[in-house]
């Protein structure tokens, strides 16, 4: 297998495009290659297997969806509130809509697991992990709730973003305001660092 990190984040760049604009049934070894502009074969030898290019386009995601350490460091001088938690929800939303494929092709991914049972199973340990790190950062930061807030939020969020990146219901709300409204409602007469 080849071993350049740089290349195959590359191919997983284009692997992501690819996903986003022609879904699951449209992602192939042959396409990441066009779409990178590589030699044919190239791909299938960074991923020997769709499982396994699958599985990376998941791994690449989370890596592009990495928040800027200068903002959370800006967010983390602020004292632990429902306002604060608002704002880094408004960053998750604002991170995950900035490059819109990114987010749609985590949708199709997601899609694609109840079709192929081992993709399901690298995705879901990526997803679960992302959720453990999301509710220690958020008992760590002592924000208001704990692992079930955390996991309403993430119901919550996956909708909206559902409905931006997608054919929307249109329901003429302002994404800042239903973010809001949501950890306001989600977080109501929780205690802050519980």
């Amino acid at each position: 297998m080849a071993r350049n990190p740089e290349r195959r984040a590359a191919l997983a760049d284009a692997g992501l495009r690819v996903l986003a604009a022609n879904g699951a049934r449209g992602l192939t070894h042959r396409a990441v290659d066009a779409e990178a502009g590589v030699p044919v074969g190239t791909a299938s030898n960074y991923f020997r297997s769709r499982d396994a290019l699958l599985g990376a386009l998941g791994e690449r995601i989370f890596e592009r969806f990495a928040p800027d350490d200068a903002v959370l460091a800006e967010l983390a001088k602020r004292e632990p509130s429902p306002a604060l938690l608002t704002d880094y929800v408004r960053y998750v939303v604002e991170r995950t809509t900035r490059h819109p494929e990114l987010t749609r092709a985590l949708i199709e991914l997601r899609l694609e697991t109840a079709r192929r049972p081992d993709l399901a199973r690298i995705l879901g340990d990526t997803l679960r992990r992302g959720y453990r790190e999301d509710v220690a950062f958020h008992v760590a930061a002592g924000l208001p709730g704990g692992a079930f807030e955390v996991a309403l939020l993430h119901y919550a969020v996956d909708g909206l973003l559902l409905d931006l990146l997608t054919t929307s219901i249109d329901a003429g709300f302002d994404p800042d305001e239903v973010v809001a409204a949501l950890v306001s409602r989600l977080t109501a007469g929780c205690p802050t660092g519980a």
